[in-house]
C-alpha cells in the first residue's frame, strides 16, 4: 500500500519540451531547451518529458543532453510501442541513470483502432504488452499511455491498463488526447479505473494528460485528482498542440490555494512560476494573454475603484493569492547607463540567472547599448537581453548599419551587414513599407531570399521606450525557420529577427552537409 504522504501528493509531470514544443511556431533549439530544463529543475517538477527521441536527431540530442545535465527530476522520453522507438529513447535517457523513464503509448479508442491502426482489440493489447516489456529491458521506470483514452470503451480501457501493469508499467497515464472529455464524465472514468485496478492503490501511479480543445484541461485534471489520479501532465503557460495542454501554473496554484477542496499537495517551488512563464514565452515567441490566470499581466491588477478601496483595506478582499507566492515582486531595481557590471551581476543573481564570464561581457555590452536608448532599464529589459540572441548560436551575418525612409515617400531601406568581421557594401531597396524594404535590402546582400510567412510584434518591457520583440516564420526553399529579434526600434528588431532566421537556416544547412559527408 502507498504511504499516506504518497496518497496525498500529486506528481507534476512537465511536458513543455515535448508536447508543448509541438505547438505550431513554438519550436526551440538545444540551448533554449536546456535553459527551460534548468528552470523546470528550479521549479522542482518531478518529471521532465524532454522530447520524442526518434522524431529527429535534434530531439534525440536534446533529450540526451538534458538527461546528462539535469540532476534532480526524472528525465522521460516518448516512444511508440515500436522497438526502434524504444531503443532510441533508451539511448537518449541513458545518462540519467535510474532517473531515466521511457514513456510508451498506443491508441486504444475505437476510432483510432478502426481508422489509424486498423487493428483489433486483441492486437492492441499484445502490442501494448510487448512495448512495455521491451522498454523494461532498458529502464525500471516505464510509463504507458493509452492514446485517446477518454474516448475508449471503459471496459477495454481497464483491460489494457491491467495488462500493461502486469507487463511491468510503473505509471499509467490516461490522456484526454483531443480535449473531448467534460469534468463529471472524466472524473467518473478515473474513479472507475481506480476501483477496477487495485494496483493504483499499491505501487502504480495514475496520471492524467488533458488537452484544452474545449477549455477544460485544468478542470478535467483537477477533477481527476479528486477521483484518485495522483499525477498531472502539464506545460508552462498551457502550451501544446492545437489549443494547448493543462496549464502547470493554474493546476498547481489551484491545488495550493484550495487545499480545503483537494486535500493534496505538490512539491512545486511556486515562487519560480512567473519566471518559468516569462522564460517559455520569450523562448517560444508565444505571447501570454494579459488576462491569463496566475501569470498574465492583469492577474494581480486592480482598476475598479471599489476593488482598489477593498485592497487598501485588506488585501484578501480581492486577492486569493499573494503575487509573491508565484514569484511576482512588487518592487524592481531600476538600472541605467551609469550602472556597472556589479550592479548588473547583482540583479541577474536576484532574478535567478547565473551567467558565465564570457557571456556576461556580451550581455553587459548589450545592456549599455540598451541603456543609452532607454532612461531606465527594468527587470523585464534585463530578461529580454538574456533571450534576445542565442549566445551559443550561429552568427554568419550581423547587422552593421540600418537606415529607413518612410512616410509620404516610397519606403526605402539601406542596410550594411557584417560577416566574419568584414562589412559588406551597402544595399538599398524599396518596398511596401520600411520592414519590407529592409528585408529586400538584406536579400540583396545575402543572396539567400526568404519568404515571410508570419510576423508578430509584442512589447516585452514597459514604458514608452519599451523593448519590442519581433517573432518571424520565414521559408528558405523548403525549410521553415522561426526566429526572434528585440530592440527599442521596431524596424531594427525586425531586421535582427530576419537575420537570425537566415543564420539559423545557414547553420542547419551546414550541419546537414557535414552529416552527409562519408
Amino acid at each position: 500500500m502507498k504511504t499516506k504522504q504518497a496518497q496525498n501528493r500529486v506528481v507534476i509531470f512537465d511536458t513543455t519540451l515535448r508536447d508543448g514544443e509541438q505547438c505550431p511556431g513554438a519550436s526551440m533549439g538545444l540551448a533554449e531547451k536546456l535553459e527551460v530544463a534548468r528552470q523546470l529543475e528550479r521549479l522542482n517538477v518531478d518529471i521532465i518529458e524532454a522530447g520524442f527521441p526518434i522524431a529527429s536527431p535534434g530531439d534525440f540530442e536534446a533529450v540526451h543532453a538534458i538527461a546528462r545535465q539535469i540532476k534532480k527530476p526524472r528525465i522521460c522520453g516518448l516512444a511508440r510501442c515500436l522497438n526502434p522507438d524504444i531503443e532510441r529513447c533508451a539511448e537518449a535517457v541513458a545518462p540519467a541513470g535510474k532517473r531515466g523513464r521511457i514513456h510508451v503509448f498506443l491508441a486504444t479508442s475505437a476510432i483510432h483502432r478502426q481508422f489509424k491502426l486498423k487493428k483489433a482489440k486483441s492486437e492492441i493489447i499484445k502490442l501494448a504488452i510487448a512495448g512495455v516489456k521491451h522498454a523494461k529491458q532498458f529502464v525500471d521506470d516505464v510509463q504507458f499511455s493509452p492514446e485517446d483514452a477518454s474516448r475508449t470503451e471503459p471496459d477495454f480501457l481497464a483491460e489494457v491498463v491491467t495488462a500493461v501493469i502486469e507487463a511491468g508499467a510503473t505509471t499509467v497515464n490516461i490522456p484526454d488526447t483531443v480535449g473531448y472529455a467534460v469534468p463529471n464524465e472524466f472524473g467518473r472514468l478515473i474513479a472507475e479505473l481506480c476501483a477496477r485496478v487495485p494496483a493504483f492503490a499499491r505501487d502504480v501511479t495514475l496520471h492524467v494528460h488533458c488537452h484544452n480543445d474545449l477549455g477544460l484541461a485544468v478542470a478535467n485534471s483537477l477533477t481527476a485528482v479528486q477521483n484518485g489520479a495522483r499525477g498531472i501532465e502539464c506545460t508552462i503557460n498551457g502550451l501544446g498542440e492545437r489549443a494547448g495542454n493543462c496549464s502547470l501554473e493554474e493546476a498547481v496554484m489551484a491545488i495550493r490555494t484550495r487545499a480545503d477542496a483537494f486535500g493534496v499537495t505538490t512539491d512545486i517551488n511556486t515562487r519560480e512560476i512567473f519566471r518559468a512563464s516569462r522564460m517559455v514565452s520569450k523562448l517560444t515567441g508565444m505571447v501570454v494573454q494579459r488576462n491569463k490566470a496566475i501569470v498574465g499581466a492583469n492577474a494581480f491588477a486592480h482598476e475598479s475603484g471599489i476593488h482598489q478601496h477593498g485592497m487598501l483595506s485588506h488585501r484578501s478582499t480581492y486577492e486569493i493569492m499573494v503575487p509573491e507566492d508565484v514569484g511576482i515582486s512588487g518592487s524592481e531595481l531600476v538600472l541605467g547607463k551609469h550602472s556597472g557590471r556589479h550592479g548588473l551581476i547583482a540583479r541577474l543573481k536576484q532574478l535567478g540567472y547565473t551567467v558565465a564570464p564570457a557571456e556576461l561581457e556580451k550581455i553587459y555590452a548589450r545592456f549599455i547599448e540598451l541603456a543609452d536608448k532607454k532612461k531606465n532599464v527594468y527587470d523585464d529589459d534585463i530578461i529580454a537581453l538574456l533571450h534576445t540572441e542565442d549566445l551559443a548560436g550561429p552568427q554568419a551575418f550581423a547587422l552593421d548599419y540600418l537606415h529607413v525612409s518612410t512616410g509620404t515617400v516610397l519606403p526605402t531601406a539601406t542596410v550594411r551587414l557584417k560577416k566574419s568581421g568584414v562589412v559588406s557594401e551597402p544595399a538599398s531597396a524599396c518596398g511596401d513599407g520600411p520592414v519590407d524594404a529592409m528585408f529586400k535590402a538584406i536579400d540583396l546582400i545575402t543572396q539567400e531570399p526568404g519568404t515571410l510567412l508570419d510576423y508578430s510584434l509584442q512589447a516585452v518591457t514597459k514604458g514608452e521606450d519599451a523593448v519590442g520583440e519581433v517573432s518571424l516564420t520565414v521559408r528558405f526553399g523548403k525549410t521553415l525557420v522561426v526566429a526572434k529579434g528585440a530592440s527599442t526600434d521596431i524596424v531594427e528588431a525586425s531586421a535582427k529577427a530576419y537575420i537570425n532566421s537566415l543564420n539559423r537556416y545557414l547553420f542547419e544547412q551546414g550541419q546537414q552537409k557535414i552529416k552527409a559527408q562519408p
